[in-house]
Protein backbone atom coordinates (compact mmCIF):
# COMPACT_ATOMS: atom_id res chain seq x y z
CA UNK A 1 0.00 0.00 0.00
CA UNK A 2 1.26 3.59 -0.58
CA UNK A 3 2.32 6.26 2.17
CA UNK A 4 0.29 9.04 1.83
CA UNK A 5 2.05 10.75 4.33
CA UNK A 6 5.33 11.50 2.29
CA UNK A 7 2.30 13.05 -0.13
CA UNK A 8 0.40 15.18 3.07
CA UNK A 9 4.18 16.50 3.96
CA UNK A 10 4.80 17.86 0.41
CA UNK A 11 1.78 19.40 0.10
CA UNK A 12 1.85 21.15 4.16
CA UNK A 13 -1.90 19.28 4.16
CA UNK A 14 -2.96 16.70 6.89
CA UNK A 15 -6.05 14.90 6.00
CA UNK A 16 -8.40 14.19 8.96
CA UNK A 17 -10.05 11.19 7.01
CA UNK A 18 -7.00 9.33 5.40
CA UNK A 19 -9.15 6.93 3.55
CA UNK A 20 -10.58 10.09 1.42
CA UNK A 21 -6.86 10.95 0.73
CA UNK A 22 -6.54 7.20 -0.57
CA UNK A 23 -9.58 7.25 -2.50
CA UNK A 24 -8.68 10.06 -4.93
CA UNK A 25 -5.99 7.97 -6.22
CA UNK A 26 -7.97 4.83 -6.77
CA UNK A 27 -7.86 3.93 -10.67
CA UNK A 28 -11.74 2.13 -11.45
CA UNK A 29 -8.65 -0.87 -12.87
CA UNK A 30 -7.48 -1.53 -9.57
CA UNK A 31 -10.34 -2.53 -7.96
CA UNK A 32 -10.93 -4.93 -10.97
CA UNK A 33 -7.50 -6.62 -9.84
CA UNK A 34 -8.40 -6.04 -5.76
CA UNK A 35 -11.68 -6.50 -5.43
CA UNK A 36 -12.23 -6.98 -1.64
CA UNK A 37 -10.17 -3.72 -1.21
CA UNK A 38 -11.77 -1.15 1.32
CA UNK A 39 -12.80 1.58 -1.14
CA UNK A 40 -14.16 2.90 -3.52
CA UNK A 41 -12.71 4.24 -6.92
CA UNK A 42 -12.56 8.03 -7.58
CA UNK A 43 -14.76 8.36 -10.11
CA UNK A 44 -17.45 10.26 -7.72
CA UNK A 45 -14.59 12.42 -6.35
CA UNK A 46 -13.30 13.23 -9.46
CA UNK A 47 -17.25 14.57 -10.22
CA UNK A 48 -16.92 16.92 -7.00
CA UNK A 49 -13.81 18.02 -7.91
CA UNK A 50 -14.92 18.90 -10.98
CA UNK A 51 -17.34 21.16 -9.97
CA UNK A 52 -15.36 22.97 -7.18
CA UNK A 53 -12.62 23.69 -9.32
CA UNK A 54 -14.28 25.25 -12.40
CA UNK A 55 -16.53 27.12 -9.20
CA UNK A 56 -12.82 28.62 -8.06
CA UNK A 57 -11.68 28.99 -11.28
CA UNK A 58 -14.40 31.05 -12.30
CA UNK A 59 -14.66 33.17 -9.75
CA UNK A 60 -10.77 34.05 -9.21
CA UNK A 61 -11.12 35.25 -12.99
CA UNK A 62 -14.34 36.74 -12.84
CA UNK A 63 -12.41 39.07 -9.90
CA UNK A 64 -9.14 39.68 -11.12
CA UNK A 65 -10.58 40.45 -14.44
CA UNK A 66 -13.50 43.12 -14.48
CA UNK A 67 -13.10 44.13 -17.83
CA UNK A 68 -12.98 40.81 -19.54
CA UNK A 69 -16.34 39.34 -21.45
CA UNK A 70 -17.46 36.19 -20.84
CA UNK A 71 -16.24 34.56 -24.17
CA UNK A 72 -12.75 35.44 -22.88
CA UNK A 73 -12.96 34.18 -19.73
CA UNK A 74 -14.52 30.78 -20.87
CA UNK A 75 -11.72 30.14 -22.94
CA UNK A 76 -9.22 31.19 -20.10
CA UNK A 77 -11.27 28.20 -18.09
CA UNK A 78 -11.07 25.71 -20.10
CA UNK A 79 -7.43 26.27 -20.95
CA UNK A 80 -6.91 25.91 -17.54
CA UNK A 81 -9.08 23.03 -16.57
CA UNK A 82 -8.26 20.94 -19.62
CA UNK A 83 -6.64 17.46 -19.16
CA UNK A 84 -3.13 18.83 -20.89
CA UNK A 85 -3.05 21.52 -17.68
CA UNK A 86 -4.15 19.28 -14.89
CA UNK A 87 -2.26 16.24 -15.76
CA UNK A 88 1.02 18.83 -16.05
CA UNK A 89 -0.08 20.28 -12.13
CA UNK A 90 -0.27 16.37 -11.30
CA UNK A 91 2.69 15.36 -12.47
CA UNK A 92 4.57 18.60 -10.76
CA UNK A 93 2.94 17.70 -7.48
CA UNK A 94 4.32 13.75 -7.44
CA UNK A 95 0.80 12.41 -7.96
CA UNK A 96 1.96 9.68 -10.21
CA UNK A 97 4.05 8.25 -7.69
CA UNK A 98 0.85 7.37 -5.93
CA UNK A 99 -1.75 5.94 -8.31
CA UNK A 100 -3.62 2.78 -7.74
CA UNK A 101 -3.66 0.92 -11.13
CA UNK A 102 -4.02 -2.48 -12.52
CA UNK A 103 -0.81 -3.86 -13.62
CA UNK A 104 -1.86 -3.53 -17.28
CA UNK A 105 -2.85 0.69 -16.66
CA UNK A 106 0.72 0.80 -14.64
CA UNK A 107 2.81 0.20 -18.43
CA UNK A 108 0.53 2.26 -19.74
CA UNK A 109 1.75 6.03 -20.42
CA UNK A 110 1.25 8.61 -22.70
CA UNK A 111 -2.04 10.00 -23.52
CA UNK A 112 -3.91 7.54 -21.29
CA UNK A 113 -1.82 8.20 -18.35
CA UNK A 114 -2.38 11.78 -18.75
CA UNK A 115 -5.81 11.81 -18.42
CA UNK A 116 -5.73 9.11 -15.29
CA UNK A 117 -3.71 12.14 -13.62
CA UNK A 118 -6.30 14.70 -14.78
CA UNK A 119 -8.91 13.06 -13.76
CA UNK A 120 -7.05 11.82 -10.25
CA UNK A 121 -6.33 15.99 -9.63
CA UNK A 122 -10.29 16.54 -9.98
CA UNK A 123 -11.02 13.52 -7.71
CA UNK A 124 -7.99 15.01 -5.22
CA UNK A 125 -9.76 18.32 -4.95
CA UNK A 126 -12.71 16.75 -4.50
CA UNK A 127 -11.34 14.77 -1.43
CA UNK A 128 -9.95 18.24 0.11
CA UNK A 129 -13.53 19.73 -0.49
CA UNK A 130 -14.70 17.24 1.77
CA UNK A 131 -11.90 16.80 4.56
CA UNK A 132 -10.89 20.41 4.51
CA UNK A 133 -13.59 22.75 3.68
CA UNK A 134 -13.64 25.23 0.66
CA UNK A 135 -11.36 27.69 1.71
CA UNK A 136 -8.15 25.04 2.17
CA UNK A 137 -9.43 23.88 -1.29
CA UNK A 138 -9.77 27.26 -2.62
CA UNK A 139 -6.14 28.29 -1.79
CA UNK A 140 -4.93 25.30 -3.05
CA UNK A 141 -6.12 25.62 -6.21
CA UNK A 142 -4.83 29.02 -6.66
CA UNK A 143 -1.66 28.03 -5.28
CA UNK A 144 -1.41 25.35 -7.85
CA UNK A 145 -3.29 26.12 -10.59
CA UNK A 146 -4.06 29.81 -10.82
CA UNK A 147 -0.63 30.64 -11.43
CA UNK A 148 -0.38 28.97 -15.26
CA UNK A 149 -2.74 31.86 -15.90
CA UNK A 150 -0.37 34.74 -16.86
CA UNK A 151 1.32 31.99 -19.44
CA UNK A 152 -1.80 30.43 -20.88
CA UNK A 153 -2.98 34.83 -21.71
CA UNK A 154 0.67 35.47 -22.76
CA UNK A 155 1.32 32.46 -24.76
CA UNK A 156 -2.25 31.95 -26.50
CA UNK A 157 -2.58 28.66 -25.24
CA UNK A 158 -6.72 29.72 -24.41
CA UNK A 159 -6.88 29.84 -28.60
CA UNK A 160 -8.13 26.36 -29.31
CA UNK A 161 -9.18 24.38 -32.18
CA UNK A 162 -13.05 24.64 -31.47
CA UNK A 163 -13.45 28.26 -30.73
CA UNK A 164 -11.17 29.14 -33.64
CA UNK A 165 -13.57 26.48 -35.73
CA UNK A 166 -16.73 27.74 -34.40
CA UNK A 167 -15.70 31.46 -35.18
CA UNK A 168 -14.64 30.67 -38.56
CA UNK A 169 -17.88 28.52 -39.25
CA UNK A 170 -20.21 31.78 -38.11
CA UNK A 171 -18.40 33.97 -39.87
CA UNK A 172 -18.13 32.25 -43.34
CA UNK A 173 -20.85 30.30 -42.82
CA UNK A 174 -23.59 31.90 -40.50
CA UNK A 175 -24.24 28.18 -39.05
CA UNK A 176 -22.44 26.64 -35.29
CA UNK A 177 -21.22 23.64 -35.62
CA UNK A 178 -22.14 20.90 -34.03
CA UNK A 179 -20.29 17.48 -32.13
CA UNK A 180 -21.86 14.16 -32.14
CA UNK A 181 -20.40 10.87 -30.51
CA UNK A 182 -19.91 8.70 -34.13
CA UNK A 183 -18.11 5.78 -32.30
CA UNK A 184 -17.37 5.01 -28.52
CA UNK A 185 -15.37 1.93 -27.75
CA UNK A 186 -13.12 0.47 -24.43
CA UNK A 187 -14.19 -0.62 -21.08
CA UNK A 188 -15.57 2.19 -18.52
CA UNK A 189 -12.10 3.06 -17.23
CA UNK A 190 -10.33 3.62 -20.57
CA UNK A 191 -13.00 4.79 -22.94
CA UNK A 192 -11.91 6.22 -26.54
CA UNK A 193 -14.12 8.25 -28.55
CA UNK A 194 -14.60 8.98 -31.91
CA UNK A 195 -16.07 12.62 -32.61
CA UNK A 196 -17.59 14.30 -35.65
CA UNK A 197 -18.42 18.27 -36.10
CA UNK A 198 -20.88 19.11 -38.36
CA UNK A 199 -22.13 22.02 -40.42
CA UNK A 200 -25.74 21.57 -40.87
CA UNK A 201 -25.79 17.94 -42.07
CA UNK A 202 -22.14 18.23 -43.18
CA UNK A 203 -19.20 16.56 -41.80
CA UNK A 204 -16.56 19.10 -41.76
CA UNK A 205 -14.00 16.50 -39.58
CA UNK A 206 -13.83 13.88 -37.62
CA UNK A 207 -11.39 13.18 -34.19
CA UNK A 208 -10.29 10.71 -31.58
CA UNK A 209 -9.10 10.50 -28.15
CA UNK A 210 -9.53 9.02 -24.76
CA UNK A 211 -12.34 11.69 -23.76
CA UNK A 212 -14.72 13.83 -25.29
CA UNK A 213 -13.10 17.06 -25.23
CA UNK A 214 -9.88 15.84 -26.81
CA UNK A 215 -11.77 14.21 -30.16
CA UNK A 216 -13.65 17.10 -30.31
CA UNK A 217 -10.91 19.54 -30.10
CA UNK A 218 -9.34 17.18 -33.05
CA UNK A 219 -12.46 16.92 -35.00
CA UNK A 220 -12.30 20.72 -34.94
CA UNK A 221 -8.35 20.62 -36.10
CA UNK A 222 -9.06 18.32 -38.79
CA UNK A 223 -12.01 20.67 -40.19
CA UNK A 224 -9.86 24.06 -40.02
CA UNK A 225 -7.42 21.68 -41.78
CA UNK A 226 -10.11 20.51 -43.94
CA UNK A 227 -11.69 23.57 -44.87
CA UNK A 228 -8.17 25.92 -45.27
CA UNK A 229 -9.68 28.65 -42.38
Amino acid sequence: MKDFSSLEKKLNINFKNKDLLTQAFIHRSYLNENPKFSLEHNERLEFLGDAVLELVVTEEIFQKYPEKAEGELTNWRAALVNAKMLSKISQGLGFNDFLLLSRGETKELGKARQYILANTFEAFVGSLYLDQGFDICKDFIKKHLMKELPYIIEAGLFRDAKSCFQEQAQEKKAITPVYKVLEEKGPDHAKHFVIGVFLDNELAGKGQGFSKQEAEEQAAKNALETNKW
